[in-house]
């Protein structure tokens, strides 16, 4: 059974229309992500599922139930915001079990599930902290905790990492996905960041001025994209359209070639000229100035020091015919 299905879902602010038909099902069990720039309807699209915004026009479906009417405590989701929202005067147990409270769960049995939850996100010993004592993620995995505890059919995070320094969000990042997996139940999961959605999914929904672009697992969205826009967003691409797709493949039409999978000194490749090269730690981007009329980048591993390719060297790119894709 769907755990969520959305029909001809269309929401408006007066003349603006934030999302513009989206029909969408997502599977009991699955982490599912909406992916998009700002402004995509991805958020919008979340808080109709959650109940906060009421739908133009379409229906939302929970477990088969239309609950498109229905207020968000009438529908057995949770959500978890960026900002979480904790109660700094409670400890963490008490945070936990905050909404148990509000639904005069017996205190016994409240007590019992709010240690559960904390177990289910690595918190067990952290009971009687403070969440000032606590560091962002631990913080984070409180609020999850706090989500899990209700133990709703579908948990629902907007951008529940976007606080989070870099090193953190990974850490944070794997210990969703891995804590998702335990639990069993549905994440639908909100965010603009490429590698957060590819990390985590099993299926990735792109979205574009109000509608879903391209829905497929993180592979066929970066290996396949559908569009222009998926293969430009999702990760670093280089488009050929028009001569220079035509100088370069021989035929006319878009196509795209991932940076990693150019090779900066294939014999009989593409002539041009190294225009920068940039050091980033694992890897280093080279912007190649092609003799067709176009820039491409080119990454490689730093398997060598220094770069084998300086600024304004002549190169020639190559690349194999299957990592060729045809943007439609």
């Amino acid at each position: 059974m769907n755990a969520i299905k959305l029909s001809g879902l269309r929401k408006s602010f007066g003349a603006v229309e934030a999302v513009a038909g989206v029909d969408l099902e997502i599977a009991d069990g699955e982490f599912f992500s909406m992916l998009g720039p700002s402004g995509s309807g991805k958020t919008t699209v979340l808080r109709m599922i959650a109940g906060f915004e009421l739908p133009t026009s379409g229906t939302v479906e929970l477990g088969g139930r239309d609950v498109t009417r229905l207020a968000p405590f009438e529908r057995d989701v949770n959500t978890v915001f960026q900002d979480y929202a904790l109660f700094p005067h409670l400890t963490v147990q008490e945070n936990v079990e905050y909404g148990l409270k509000v639904r005069r769960v017996p205190k016994k049995e409240r007590i019992q599930r709010a240690e559960q939850a904390l177990a289910s996100v690595r918190l067990a010993d952290f009971g009687k902290r403070r969440p000032a004592a606590m560091s962002g993620g631990q913080r984070q995995r409180v609020a999850l905790a706090r989500a899990l505890v209700n133990r709703p059919k579908v948990l629902l995070l907007d951008e529940p990492l976007g606080a989070l320094d870099l090193k953190l969000r990974e850490q944070m990042q794997v210990e969703l996905k891995a804590i998702q997996r335990e639990v069993g139940i549905t994440f639908v999961f909100v965010t603009h960041d490429q590698d957060e959605a590819l990390t985590m999914s099993d299926r990735v929904a792109v979205f574009d001025q109000g509608r879903i672009v391209q829905v497929g697992t993180p592979e066929e969205v970066y290996e396949r994209p559908s569009t222009a826009f998926v293969a430009g967003f999702v990760g670093t691409s280089n488009v050929f359209t028009g001569d220079v797709a035509k100088a370069l493949f021989n035929r006319e039409g878009s196509f795209s070639v991932r940076p990693e999978k150019i090779d900066l000194d294939g014999e009989g490749g593409a002539p041009g000229a190294v225009a920068e090269v940039i050091y980033a730690g694992a890897v280093t981007r080279y912007v190649v100035d092609l003799d067709a009329g176009t820039r491409v980048t080119v990454v490689e591993q730093n398997r060598r020091v220094p770069a084998k390719a300086l600024r304004g060297q002549r190169v020639r790119l190559s690349w194999l015919d299957e990592h060729v894709i045809e943007i439609p």
